[in-house]
């Protein structure tokens, strides 16, 4: 009789821990469902946290983290990281502010385009450097203490019975004129070159002035020779 119970009552505790266990493993497998439903709805939700759910922070990041940038289809991954390594830097371009020269003589706008006028007649048909040294000469005259102190007044000055400067004379100076005439002056105003302080020049080809001639010789330019 005693075995008889004995197997009865091992038997329905086997059955017990049988139903518990198969109990535990649809718990754990329902969870582990739970868990993956968890999952794939982050996943699909592209890692954007939700705001009652402070644990899926660490799932949130790391699914960021891991997340690959889009590839074009149908290029291998070491190709891409090729090409971006071989596209050249592009420098980056400094940015620098255009200097401006200011003027070393200030002169209105009448008695520069006077000047430039008087730069055309003497030196038209001459170059560019020329030019400026014409205008230089000019502006040499007036901080020599042997000239007038003024442009104008340089310009307009009488020596003996006659004009300084020929063009005065014959009235080519009314003519208009060129844009590098005009450049020529704004340049010599700065006085970055003084010539050396010529304070003569002329043309070797056509002076007949004998005195001119025995000045100290800074420079020839073109057809001009510039003296002291």
């Amino acid at each position: 009789m005693k075995n008889t119970y004995m197997k009865t009552f091992i038997t329905a505790c086997t059955a017990v821990f049988a139903i518990i266990g198969i109990n535990n493993t649809t718990v754990a497998a329902e969870e582990n469902i739970v868990n993956a439903d968890t999952l794939l709805e982050l996943g699909q939700q592209d890692g954007v946290k939700t705001e009652n759910d402070p644990s899926t922070d660490l799932i949130v990041l790391d699914e960021i983290m891991q997340k690959p940038e889009p590839q074009p289809a149908g290029v291998p991954l070491s190709t891409l990281m090729q090409n971006k390594a071989d596209q050249p830097i592009e420098p980056i371009e400094e940015v620098t502010e255009e200097e401006t020269v200011e003027p070393a003589i200030s002169l209105s706008n009448e008695e520069k385009d006077y000047f430039a006028r008087l730069v055309e007649a003497e030196a038209k048909g001459e170059s560019y450097e020329g030019k400026v040294a014409v205008a230089t000469v000019v502006l040499n005259r007036v901080e020599s203490p042997e000239f007038p102190d003024t442009v104008t007044n340089v310009i307009n000055q009488v020596v003996g019975d006659a004009y300084a400067f020929s063009p005065v004379q014959n009235g080519a100076i009314n003519k208009p004129a060129s844009e590098e005439s005009v450049r020529a002056v704004e340049e010599a105003l700065t006085r970055n070159d003084r010539l050396q302080d010529s304070i003569y020049f002329y043309n070797p080809e056509i002076a007949t002035d004998t005195w001119i001639r025995s000045r100290e010789v800074v420079q020839t330019i073109g057809n001009h020779v510039f003296a002291k």
